[in-house]
């Protein structure tokens, strides 16, 4: 056997091996989202069998419909902040980002850096002083409150995402729209953010899946309100039915699924959206 056949076959060795503790790790992570469907679907009586069925051998549906009859008005709820985050921090962060990678004002660099520092604060001690201020203001255990809460955990992010790759857009554009007598606004709404779909995707996804998943803000600023999201929805269903694990595993599973069909769909745009700028000609 040559030296180069030999090369070859241990090459694909490590190729396999490679792929083996990829797939092992990669069930690892994801048995507990298989667990949680499993679950879901599992009649009450063989919740308790030992050893447990690793699949729901007489599946029901009484977990789903406990969710639907349940459960919907905290998932409309957390849908309608979701989007709401989204459209709030695309309208505050584009502009900034714009303005940090092209308009360069005095104390750009400053913003920045306290854009990284405010990416630092942990969320409790944002939620108590959020709390102290809508106490004030009459905006507690309300969705524009939680919105805009929301909106501070994304923006900074959404700020740095857009500047880097904003900055990537040739400046021989922006000063071809100049000379035809396009103003900074004007260059911004038509050039620039037909440009940065990458980048608004990225960051819309990253504020949607934020607020969705939010608890921390929810709990302090919206608990025993009217309109509740999902999150403190799970919470009061585990704390009032702490026996019909079909019907939380249910919970989990619906409240997952908005999260994940986006992800799904719009991956590609957020790899090129989170790479963008990285690398400069």
């Amino acid at each position: 056997m040559t030296a180069t056949a030999v090369d070859t076959l241990k090459r694909r060795d490590r190729t396999w091996v490679k792929t083996t503790v990829g797939v092992l790790l990669t069930a690892v992570m994801l048995f507990p989202v298989y667990w949680m469907v499993n679950v879901s679907f599992t009649r009450d009586q063989d919740m308790r069998k030992s050893p447990p069925d690793l699949f729901p051998v007489h599946g029901t549906l009484e977990g789903y419909r406990a969710v639907f009859d349940q459960q919907l008005p905290y998932l409309g709820t957390s849908l309608v902040i979701g989007l709401g985050t989204v459209v709030l921090t695309v309208a505050l962060a584009a502009p900034a980002g714009y303005a940090l990678a092209k308009l360069r004002p005095r104390g750009g660099g400053v913003l920045s850096f306290l854009l990284l520092v405010a990416q630092m604060v942990p969320g409790i001690i944002m939620a108590m002083g959020f709390y102290a201020i809508y106490l004030s203001l009459g905006l507690l255990q309300s969705v524009p409150g939680l919105i805009i809460a929301d909106s501070t955990l994304a923006v900074p992010f959404a700020v740095l995402i857009f500047t880097a790759f904003m900055s990537g857009i040739p400046g021989e554009l922006i000063q071809a729209a100049q000379m035809d007598g396009a103003r900074a606004l004007r260059t911004f709404w038509s050039i620039v953010l037909p440009m940065s779909r990458n980048s608004i995707v990225t960051v819309s996804l990253f504020a949607f899946l934020w607020s969705w998943s939010d608890f921390i803000f929810a709990s302090t600023l919206a608990n025993g309100g009217a309109h509740e999201p999902i999150t403190l929805g799970i919470y009061h269903y585990i704390g009032n039915n702490n026996q019909q694990w079909n019907a939380i595993m249910a919970t989990a599973v619906v409240a997952s699924l908005p999260a994940t069909v986006i992800l799904v769909l719009a991956q590609r745009y957020v790899a090129a959206g989170v790479t963008a700028g990285a690398v400069k000609d």
